[in-house]
């Protein structure tokens, strides 16, 4: 073969596998799913929260926007939290139907790892200072999802609203889905708005309980992800 035949087959070549390496190397979103595993979500309200997310994730508009963007790819870490948290499902990169079908999977799969409080404060310091650096490529954006059904009742040294402060100056956006339902649930959406969301364009978006996590998820993944304005909420509607 002569040296511009193997010029020609090189160019050819890098067209095809060029744009899949380009989606390997950057992400367009990086996304933190922050899920309350504290005393309050019991067995039934954990099944019924890791199925809301997992079953929001596989819907057509979730992955469309998952998959329609620059890079056509998404990073994505799973974190429980509640007196600790633990990272239940590490980062992975999400690039076609199938590693979405897989995710949605393992979140159906893992285990509780719940305890008494809900310290969301302790949460999103592991995120600031130890998860956001172990991210395996970079990303356009970078989202912490916060949901859960409680204030947080830890007293800690920074409160959430001060790690919020720190997440967006890095310019970070935190996002929270509060569940309204059980003790808290007249006060959780106002506490999620002042105290928990930072960031340039940061949003609460809550499920009317944890039957709506689903439809709530969709709504919040679809808004996040593909950086639409937020949708009006209406929690009489258990399919908005």
């Amino acid at each position: 073969m002569k040296h511009w035949q193997i010029f020609v087959a090189l160019a050819a070549l890098a067209s095809v596998i060029g744009p899949a390496a380009a989606r390997d190397e950057r992400a367009d979103i990086a996304l933190v799913l922050a899920v309350d595993v504290s005393g309050s979500v019991d067995g039934k309200r954990y099944v019924l929260q890791m199925e809301g997310i997992a079953a929001a994730l596989e819907t057509p508009e979730v992955e469309h926007a998952i998959l329609g963007g620059a890079h056509q790819s998404m990073e994505v870490i799973l974190v429980e939290w509640s007196t600790k948290s633990n990272v239940t499902i590490p980062w992975t990169l999400l690039s076609s139907p199938a590693d979405i079908a897989q995710f949605a999977a393992k979140i159906r799969a893992a285990p509780r790892n719940g305890d008494q409080f809900t310290c969301m404060s302790v949460a999103m310091r592991q995120i600031a200072d130890k998860l956001l650096a172990q991210m395996p490529v970079p990303a356009d954006r970078v989202v912490i999802d916060v949901s859960g059904d409680g204030h947080d009742n830890c007293n800690p040294a920074k409160p959430v609203e001060t790690v919020g402060a720190e997440l967006a100056a890095s310019g970070a956006i935190v996002n929270g889905l509060p569940i309204l339902e059980g003790d808290e649930a007249t006060t959780l959406e106002a506490w999620y708005t002042n105290h928990v969301i930072a960031g340039a364009g940061a949003f609460v978006l809550p499920a009317a309980g944890f039957n709506d996590i689903a439809n709530a998820m969709r709504h919040k993944f679809v808004t996040e992800i593909s950086s639409a304005e937020p949708p009006p909420i209406d929690l009489n509607q258990g399919d908005r």
